[in-house]
C-alpha cells in the first residue's frame, strides 16, 4: 500500500505513460518547473494551446455573471476552490470555480484543463471555459440544478426525508459506471482514471443524469504507447482503486449512510461493515428505510452484491468498471427501468478481447 501510494503520487509522469501530444508534454513541463508566471513565454504558449480546446473567458465577464462572486451566488467550496452560480445576459448559467492561490492547486487545476477540456461524454461533466487574469484562475462548467449525489443522500436538515427514490439512484449508478467504463476502456486516445471517486464529485442535471467532476487528481495513461509489465500493474493497481471509490459511492446510496463513518479508522472498519451488510438476516436493517417494501427488495440486494465486490480488500478480486456496468444495467433492465441516455445513437460497451479494441459508449456532448 505505501508503494501504490507513493507511485500515484509520482502521477506517472515518465514517457511510457505521458499523453503524446505536445500540448500534454508542454503541461508536463510547466508542472514540473512549479507554477508558470503569466509573463513566461512557455505559459503564453500553454494558454493558446488551451484555448484551442476550450474557451478563454475574461474576467469582467465572470465577475458580472457572479454579481462580484457575491455570497448570495456561493453553490459550493472544495478543496481546490469556491463554486458560483454565474447567470449571463443570454440566460444561459455557469458554474464558475474560483482557484486557490496555491502552487499544488495550480497543477490540479492544469491536471483539469488538460483532462476535461478534450473530453465529451454524457456522463463527464463538461468544461466550457477558463479564466487566467493576473493571479486569478477559474474553471467554468456547465451548470448542474441537481447539485451533488452527497447533498441528496444527506440532507442537511434534520428529519427531512431523503427525495431520491429506487429509480433515480439505479439511473445514477448506470450512468456513472458507464462513464468511469468509458474513461478507464477509452482505447482511441488516453485511458484516465480518477482516484477521487466520492458522492461529492458526482452532480446530476436536470434529468438526473450523472456527471462526474474533480479531475484534480486523476491521472492520464497512454493507450499507444508500449507498456512494460511493471506498468501494466500499476495501471491496474489504480483502476482497481476507482472500482473500489464505486463501490462506497454505491454502498452510500443504498444504505444512505455516510462515507466518512464507513471509513472511519482503518480498513478493518470498512470490511467489518461490508460483512455486517452481506447478511441476508440484517438486509432490512442495513438498506435505506426509503427504499424497502417498494417491489424492488431482490433487485436491492443484487445492486448490494454489486458494491461490495467493488470494494474487496484484495483488488485483484475487485470486478473492471465494464463488467460492473454490464452487471448494473441487467439490475435496471430487471426493474423495468429505462435510462434515456440508451435511446441516443450511440456503441455499447463491450468487454474487451484480444482480437477487438473496447468500444465504449460515447454520447454527444449536449
Amino acid at each position: 500500500m505505501m508503494m501504490l501510494m507513493v507511485k500515484r503520487k509520482q502521477k506517472i509522469t515518465d514517457d511510457d505513460h505521458a499523453g503524446s501530444s505536445s500540448t500534454v508534454g508542454l503541461l508536463e513541463e510547466g508542472i514540473k518547473e512549479g507554477c508558470l508566471s503569466t509573463q513566461d513565454p512557455e505559459f503564453l504558449k500553454l494558454i493558446s494551446m488551451l484555448e484551442k480546446r476550450v474557451t478563454r473567458m475574461s474576467y469582467a465577464d465572470l465577475k458580472d455573471a457572479t454579481d462580484n462572486f457575491s455570497e448570495n451566488n456561493v453553490i459550493g467550496q472544495g478543496k481546490m476552490g469556491m463554486l458560483y452560480k454565474a447567470s449571463l445576459p443570454n440566460g444561459y448559467v455557469l458554474a464558475v470555480k474560483k482557484l486557490h492561490d496555491s502552487q499544488f492547486l495550480e497543477e490540479q487545476s492544469i491536471s483539469e484543463l488538460k483532462i476535461l477540456g478534450s473530453l465529451r461524454h454524457i456522463n463527464v461533466l463538461p468544461l466550457l471555459g477558463f479564466c487566467v487574469e493576473s493571479n486569478q484562475r477559474f474553471l467554468v462548467y456547465k451548470y448542474m440544478p441537481n447539485g451533488n449525489l452527497y447533498d441528496w443522500l444527506h440532507p442537511m436538515e434534520e428529519g427531512q426525508e431523503k427525495a431520491m427514490e429506487w429509480g433515480v439512484r439505479v439511473k445514477v449508478a448506470v450512468g456513472l459506471a458507464r462513464g468511469m467504463a468509458w474513461l478507464h476502456q477509452n482505447c482511441h486516445t488516453v485511458k484516465i482514471i480518477h482516484l477521487d471517486i466520492s458522492s461529492k464529485c458526482i452532480l446530476l442535471d436536470q434529468n438526473f443524469q450523472p456527471k462526474l467532476s474533480n479531475f484534480g487528481e486523476a491521472m492520464l495513461v497512454s493507450s499507444t504507447c508500449a507498456s512494460s509489465v511493471n506498468s501494466e500493474f500499476w495501471e491496474m493497481a489504480f483502476v482497481k482503486e476507482d472500482v473500489h471509490g464505486f463501490g462506497v459511492v454505491l454502498l452510500e446510496m443504498i444504505t444512505g449512510v455516510d462515507p466518512s463513518n464507513m471509513t472511519a479508522s482503518s480498513n478493518n472498519v470498512l470490511n467489518e461493515w461490508i460483512g455486517h451488510l452481506s447478511s441476508s438476516s440484517d438486509f432490512h436493517g442495513a438498506v435505506d428505510k426509503s427504499l424497502i417494501g417498494k417491489g424492488f427488495d431482490a433487485e436491492i440486494i443484487q445492486l448490494l452484491k454489486v458494491a461490495c465486490a467493488c470494494v474487496d480488500p484484495i483488488p485483484d478480486r475487485r470486478p473492471i468498471m465494464v463488467q460492473v456496468y454490464e452487471d448494473i444495467k441487467a439490475i435496471r433492465e430487471r426493474c423495468d427501468l429505462v435510462d434515456e441516455s440508451s435511446m441516443l445513437t450511440q456503441p455499447e460497451i463491450f468487454p474487451a478481447t484480444p482480437e477487438k479494441s473496447v468500444e465504449i459508449e460515447m454520447a454527444e456532448f449536449q
